[in-house]
């Protein structure tokens, strides 16, 4: 079980037992969709998650030091090479995902948690490119990749989400090795 430690947060893989605390936050709709999930109905809804998709080596439960057990949010990579990512992601790329609770919002705790989780694939993982996307119009989301030095780097117009069954345009940034390096 890998954990990576912030100034305010412990990173950590998710277990089932996090559903009562994943509900809490993924049963607003102003959560789910905009990170390409559908509303949790349940705290049972939120075990098939985490079990389907959160559960992976790369993917951390945020949770806050004052609190370590409460889950408020998801921050993880998703390595090319371990089949994920998108069609133009190359080896040796991952995807970088992540949302948080609505309270959390506005208080730097996802840049935080991006940094944490990319200094993790750079220096642990031997990323070469580490990708994220956004949704259109979801500012917050853009100005948190920009504050960890993300760069535009392409939209895709016609974006399927077989999750929820739609079609979004969707914008990737992107941060190099050398980028982060010279950071």
């Amino acid at each position: 079980m890998t954990k990576l430690i912030t100034k305010r947060m412990n990173l950590r893989n998710f277990k089932l037992t996090d559903a009562a605390s994943v509900y809490q936050y993924a049963k607003n709709p102003n959560i789910g969709p905009i990170a390409g999930w559908p509303v949790h109905t349940s705290v049972a809804n939120s075990r098939y998650f985490i079990k389907a998709y959160f559960m992976s080596p790369h993917i951390f439960a945020i949770t806050l030091k004052a609190a370590p057990e409460a889950v408020i949010g998801l921050v993880g990579l998703e390595l090319v090479d371990e089949g994920n990512g998108k069609a133009f992601m190359q080896t040796n790329e991952a995807e970088i995902s992540y949302w948080i609770g609505e309270p959390f919002w506005g208080q730097g705790l996802v840049p935080e948690a991006i940094a944490a989780v990319v200094n993790y694939g750079f220096e642990n993982l031997g990323l070469q490119t580490i990708w994220c996307g956004y949704k259109a119009g979801n500012q917050q989301s853009k100005r948190a990749q920009e504050k960890q030095g993300f760069k535009y780097a392409r939209t895709v117009e016609r974006m399927y989400n077989p999750i929820l069954d739609e079609y979004i345009v969707e914008h990737f940034t992107k941060l190099d090795r050398t980028d982060w390096v010279r950071r």
